[in-house]
């Protein structure tokens, strides 16, 4: 009953904003179009702004899950068309705080202690409030400043609603758009179902930051502040309270002579060693969760908050993101469709040749502009959009990385409008890639996979002696006239062959890229070469 109540407060928002008429209704059941019929009752959507003004609104008046959906949308150039994307960027997480003393009462209820024996003092009045939680400073009993974060009462329950019934339009979408395969829209809402639902799991957040404060230890690029586990569980979490001018603040910063260039360009940085050198990168780099240590303004750096939303990438897309974008760099587009069609992101029998020219045709004319107009983010999104012609899914573990690194670049533009992306990120990656296939790399990796080996090792000897077994009878049947010593040098030959075959398989784990991040997969592979070795 609940459910049918909040569907009926959902269509009836649909309908005074005149949702309905961004959909194309040719393409929906006809109990869906009745279902929207009503909405003509509400007249002329003309004098209500725009499609996506009038998206953002209705989404806004739906409640702090819908402003979160929408500002994941925001985030999807490439399933969002621009001038909707435009506006739902808009979207601001500020809602109206929930009383003081409740937010006191959970924290009581969550430490087992009373605020008064818990904190030296506490601030009634939240820092700030979120549709998820509200945050509030307080001082340690040792004279420490910190903030103290809990979720808003009963959230949890208005988010599990919501959810189902964002799942029942996706199904609906995936059932009747002919865009709904490729779109995945389950996929997207079941995204976005771990992802706010991880958000109120304040001790997940708490490990990513301080999973990624260990990252950038000591480092001058970025701090992220402290988390005291002793006042933090999942219901509430108090960390370091930071002093720093908000990065959208940027005239405070030019007064106070921060040199925007590094700053914008240390931003850079900061997310090609996120995603390359740890594969831990902060995912939710808006201006809110991102602030500038001023003290040293020839060498300003960045503090992050709300490590809520983190991303990385299996190995393997690693690799092809950072060769997909080497190779942009270097305009050689035939290797982009290669790498493409490798990966797997569009199928394996799409013609080379044709797929090489649609991605010419798309980057050829922007690479005519200056490099400090050329949006990097926009490149993968228009070759996303240009990839879709030829039947590419939607890769949801690519979502987060490329709404980072729009974010990033956006930022970075906003605070140095000449920012070359291209300088800072090219001989990062080239770097990259070099040590990646180094020997110290490779050293590395063997060592990550020795136990696996160990594991394995045993099931080595019955495989050959279960080969040579079978060899031996199969031979039986026929009477040899081969010497002996001949039949043994040759038996020798094999083994040492063998051998070879297993040193190389265990020193070379990169051979087999997909199949290098199986547990194993080197001995694997090199008992394989054994087995093959021995057959012949």
């Amino acid at each position: 009953m609940i459910r049918l109540r909040r569907l009926g407060k959902i269509i009836r928002v649909a309908g005074k904003y005149r949702l309905d008429v961004l959909l194309d209704k040719g393409q929906l059941p006809l109990s869906a179009r009745i279902l929207l019929s009503p909405a003509v009752l509400f007249g002329s959507s003309a004098n209500k702004g725009s499609r996506g003004e009038r998206l953002r609104k209705a989404l806004e008046e739906l409640g702090p899950i819908f402003i979160k959906f929408g500002q994941l949308l925001s985030t999807r150039p490439d399933l969002v068309p621009d001038d909707i994307c435009s506006e739902l960027a808009k979207l601001q997480d500020n809602v109206p705080p929930f009383s003081s003393a409740v937010f006191k009462k959970n924290i009581e209820a969550a430490l087992g202690g009373s605020v008064d024996d818990l904190f030296k003092s506490f601030e009634a009045d939240p820092l700030a409030s979120a549709s998820i939680a509200q945050v509030h400073g307080a001082v340690l009993a040792d004279g420490t400043q910190v903030v103290v974060k809990a979720v808003r009462p009963g959230i949890e329950k208005t988010i599990r609603k919501d959810i189902a019934l964002l799942y029942t339009l996706a199904r609906l979408l995936a059932k009747y758009s002919e865009d709904g395969r490729r779109l995945h829209p389950v996929e997207v809402i079941k995204d976005y179902d771990h992802v706010i639902i991880e958000e109120l799991n304040l001790q997940s957040e708490g490990a990513n930051a301080s999973l990624l404060r260990n990252n950038f230890e000591n480092s001058p690029l970025l701090y992220v502040p402290k988390i005291f586990w002793s006042h933090s569980n999942q219901d509430v979490l108090v960390m370091e309270r930071i002093y720093g001018i908000p990065v959208s603040s940027v005239s405070e910063m030019k007064a106070a002579g921060v040199d925007m260039q590094v700053l914008a360009e240390r931003g850079v940085e900061i997310f090609f060693t996120q995603v390359f050198d740890d594969n831990f990168f902060h995912a939710d780099m808006h201006p809110g969760n991102v602030f500038v240590d001023i003290s040293n303004p020839k060498q300003p750096s960045y503090q992050a908050l709300d490590c809520a939303i983190m991303g990385s990438l299996s190995s393997a897309d690693q690799f092809y993101i950072a060769r997909n974008l080497l190779a942009i760099f270097n305009r050689d587009y035939r290797q982009v469709a290669e790498l493409h069609i490798r990966s797997g992101w569009v199928a394996k029998d799409t013609p080379v040749n044709e797929f090489t020219g649609a991605i010419r045709s798309v980057c050829e004319p922007i690479f005519q502009r200056p490099l400090d107009e050329i949006s990097l983010g926009h490149i993968l999104v228009s070759l996303f959009d240009t990839a879709r012609r030829f039947n590419m899914e939607v890769q949801p573990s690519l979502v987060l990385l490329q709404k980072t690194l729009l974010n990033i670049e956006g930022l970075g533009r906003q605070l140095y409008p000449q920012l070359d992306l291209w300088t800072t990120a090219k001989p990062f990656l080239e770097k990259w890639l070099k040590k990646r296939y180094s020997p110290k790399s490779m050293i590395k990796q063997m060592k990550r996979h020795i136990p696996d080996w160990l594991e394995y090792l045993p099931q080595i000897p019955p495989l050959i002696f279960d080969v040579l077994q079978s060899k031996q009878s199969s031979n039986n049947s026929v009477l040899s006239t081969e010497p002996v010593a001949a039949k043994s040098k040759k038996l020798t030959g094999r083994i040492g062959a063998a051998a070879v075959g297993v040193g190389v398989g265990l020193a070379f784990p990169h051979w087999a890229e997909p199949m290098a991040q199986l547990p194993g997969s080197s001995l694997i592979l090199a008992t394989l070469g054994l087995l093959i070795l021995l057959l012949r």
